[in-house]
């Protein structure tokens, strides 16, 4: 008996006892966790790199030449055509809580902001108004929860009026889960009522919005473009003209952006090209060899890293709805309380368990004529993942107020090194916006200032 009959067997025994534990059994799709074992148990040794691969050539941040100057202007002015024609949408990634945070709630809700200490989703709702507006259009906001959160985070936009975008206009829905199981692929209870289910990663967002309706709804719309970011980056661009219109102009069905990372361990996955296709190694898969390894400008060769920001063709996720494009499992070993048959709870000390997840970021194998632009770190990211030190909330706060410092210097405003700046993304969602606003009404001597409504 292999290892699916032999689960099925065992559950559907424990089953018969609980309505909850049969309808999870009738729900689990068996084939999915079969590859999921498969890819990430029986076959774990295989370290699935490419048998040759390069580092991925990316846009720069700057065009190098009269030529991609030219390019990037007329990339610009037609993505802004596309957003001013409704053919964008914003897709955040927001299942994760702000436990690691010491934070009770969806990490979406967390406070940020330097002064007005606003919400990662008021920050991101505010901007995709502000663009709304300039633009004179309506940007849908499609938004990924897990099945933890989802209530949750519901019912804080509500309390907040959704952010002036409109019910309407503003999508919510959970990704998929999939059962952990020991080391051996025996699937594990979480009560007897209950499987141990976890989300399946952020690779779930295409299926989870095709099983949403959310395509459908884009369709609907006129929506051809997705822009997508993850909920823990306080300073993404939620509609980037420049990025959209480079997208569109190359047809991609996928496109990337990327950061020059710090040194050649930082935790970003590495963006590399096989053959015409691009793909990403994790830091962590990357050997040390190539991580080393440098051009003839003594930078290293493998230094386009991913914050994990894309845009996806409406038409490039519809393809993942057959069932015949799927991407890989990865394997996470952690630990998962969990009850035996008999009910007695175990409590683990170590990994005792696989979690089985998918990345959005293999979906770019399948993409045609995928492209990366390169962004400016202050710019575009600065995510809140710790409680201190490297990607926390106090450096995140430090970030945005830099950035706001940025963007005041470069429209020709002078202000104290020292002050901590807020600038409102909703009266000036890009740094352009601000350099055509008259602030003579500000004072920008204070130790605290923020600017807009």
């Amino acid at each position: 008996m292999d290892i699916i009959e032999k689960n099925k067997t065992r559950i559907s025994r424990l089953a018969a006892k609980s309505p909850k534990l049969s309808k999870q059994v009738e729900d689990l799709d068996w084939d999915e966790l079969r590859s999921a074992l498969n890819e990430c148990i029986f076959k774990k040794n295989d370290v699935g790199l490419p048998d040759e691969y390069g580092p991925a050539s990316y846009f720069p941040l700057a065009p190098k030449n009269s030529e991609q100057e030219a390019l990037y202007a007329r990339a610009f002015k037609h993505g802004e055509d596309i957003i001013r024609a409704g053919k964008t949408a914003a897709f955040t990634v927001a299942g994760g809580q702000g436990t690691r945070l010491g934070y009770n709630g969806p990490k979406g809700t967390l406070p940020v902001s330097p002064i007005k200490k606003k919400p990662l989703f008021q920050l991101f709702g505010e901007q995709i108004r502000g663009m709304s507006q300039k633009y004179e259009v309506i940007i849908p906001w499609y938004i990924m929860c897990s099945p933890l959160n989802l209530e949750a985070t519901s019912a804080h936009f509500k309390e907040n009026n959704y952010y002036g975008l409109g019910e309407e206009n503003i999508k919510f829905f959970a990704q998929g889960v999939i059962p952990a199981t020991d080391f051996e692929g025996n699937l594990l209870l979480a009560s007897q009522e209950s499987l141990a289910l976890s989300p399946n990663g952020h690779g779930g967002s295409l299926k989870a919005l095709i099983d949403s309706g959310s395509v459908l709804d884009m369709a609907e719309r006129g929506v051809e473009h997705i822009s997508y970011f993850q909920v823990d980056n306080p300073l993404v661009s939620t509609i980037n003209p420049l990025f959209m219109g480079l997208h569109a102009l190359q047809k991609s069905d996928m496109s990337s952006r990327s950061l020059t990372k710090t040194g050649p361990y930082e935790k970003l996955g590495n963006f590399v090209s096989t053959d015409d296709r691009i793909t990403i190694i994790e830091y962590s898969d990357l050997p040390e060899e190539k991580a080393l390894e440098k051009d003839s400008d003594s930078q290293i060769k493998y230094r386009a890293g991913s914050p994990a920001i894309h845009i996806l063709r409406r038409d490039f996720i519809e393809q993942f709805a057959s069932g015949n494009i799927k991407l890989p499992f990865h394997r996470a070993e952690k630990k998962v309380s969990f009850v035996k048959d008999d009910g007695s709870l175990v409590t683990p000390n170590e990994p005792n368990a696989i979690k089985f997840e998918t990345f959005v970021f293999d979906a770019l194998p399948f993409a045609k004529c995928p492209l990366i632009l390169e962004a400016d770190r202050i710019e575009e990211f600065s995510p809140v993942k710790n409680m201190t030190g490297t990607d926390s909330l106090e450096s995140s706060q430090a970030d945005q107020s830099k950035r706001a410092h940025k963007w005041l210097a470069e429209a020709g405003y002078k202000t104290m090194e020292s002050s901590v700046i807020e600038i409102c993304p909703l009266s000036y969602p890009t740094a352009l916006d601000l350099s055509e606003a008259d602030l003579s009404d500000h004072d920008l001597s204070t130790n605290e200032l923020y600017i807009g409504k």
